[in-house]
């Protein structure tokens, strides 16, 4: 992919570290012109400095035409990956189940709003959207996550059959777990599930990089998600009673 990336201008959202830091790392070691965008400043501004990145702090919602500026008005690839890990039943608030919503898909859905006329006008674009294995699959104890997973990934399945013919690609990168503050915030049932497995950030960036010399829309860091996902597909009753077995189990360990 480095013909492909080398010049481009880039967006990570979400880069104060894990996945969002390594991915700034990896398109710029590739050669790219990257931007990186986070609410925690300091931390994007010690990467910026070590990638040779642009730094703009703030809500990604609210930072679209600041990002756009840094890269003198041309995005050619946008990394949505920012987000919220909200765990949580049915229970949960509805101030919770709002911001998952609200930074987990909207914030998608703006960026795709400002960028696609340009992507359109000249025929060149690129999404990807950080999602997550729960957005194939499901995780226990994280409804809203769960939920807003799934709508992370349909709706970059709609960009990707939308205007694929027109040079817009999309992305949807759908790990299990990443050695990421967001792993550790799973508390118990990311212990039980998704621990185990665990890979680093780095790997995730791999992944995608290999997705996109594949032209690829699925990104998976672990490999045997697609024979899960191919497993719900095939039997759904079959794999709901495993989830919840290990619904089961998780509740006999103490989680709640």
């Amino acid at each position: 992919m480095s013909g492909t990336v080398r010049g481009a201008g880039v967006v990570v959202t979400g880069a104060g570290g894990g996945i969002g830091a390594a991915l700034a790392r990896r398109f710029a070691a590739e050669g790219a012109r990257v931007v990186v965008n986070d609410l925690d400043e300091a931390r994007i501004g010690g990467l910026a400095e070590e990638i040779g990145a642009v730094a703009v702090a703030g809500d990604a919602s609210r930072t679209l035409d600041a990002v756009r500026d840094a890269l003198d008005g041309t995005v050619d690839v946008y990394c949505a990956n920012a987000g919220l890990a909200s765990p949580g039943d049915v229970f949960a608030e509805e101030e919770v189940w709002a911001a998952a919503w609200d930074v987990n898909v909207m914030a998608h859905v703006r960026a795709a709003r400002a960028l696609l006329p340009g992507w359109l006008e000249r025929g060149a674009g690129r999404f990807v959207s950080t999602a997550s294995a729960a957005g194939l699959l499901t995780m226990i104890g994280a409804a809203p996550y769960s939920v807003t997973k799934h709508g992370v990934v349909a709706f970059a399945e709609w960009l990707s059959l939308t205007y694929r013919h027109r040079g817009v690609k999309a992305h949807a990168i759908c790990p299990q777990g990443v050695r990421t503050d967001m792993l550790t915030a799973a508390g118990s049932a990311g212990e039980l599930v998704l621990a185990p497995t665990a890979i680093e950030p780095e790997a995730v960036a791999d992944a995608l990089f290999d997705a996109m010399a594949e032209d690829r829309f699925l990104v998976l860091p672990h490999p045997e998600v697609a024979g899960f996902y191919r497993a719900r597909a095939d039997d759904p009753d079959h794999w709901l009673g495993g989830m919840n077995h290990l619904q089961r189990k998780w509740e006999e360990s103490g989680g709640t």
